[in-house]
């Protein structure tokens, strides 16, 4: 049996996560921290409580979403003014 060679594709992922972070700036923040946010909370509603993500705590990572998202906001106050 002749196995496949690694595929690194979630480097690839965070390449192009990175791109559009450095083209929209918060823009891309608050749009990634917001889906992000949504699918934890919807998660969390549905019983999950521990998470695979660092912060472990569904709580924490919804915190670190939430000040993620409004620095985001915060950064397209201060971009637009």
């Amino acid at each position: 049996m002749n196995q496949q060679p690694y595929d690194p594709l979630r480097l690839c992922i965070y390449a192009t996560i990175a791109l559009l972070g450095w083209l929209l700036g918060p823009v891309a923040l608050v749009i990634f921290a917001g889906i992000g946010f949504a699918g934890y909370w919807r998660a969390r509603r549905a019983g999950l409580t521990r998470s695979k993500c660092f912060l472990r705590d569904t709580r924490l990572v919804l915190t670190y979403l939430g000040v993620l998202t409004l620095a985001g906001l915060g950064g397209i106050v201060w971009w637009v003014l």
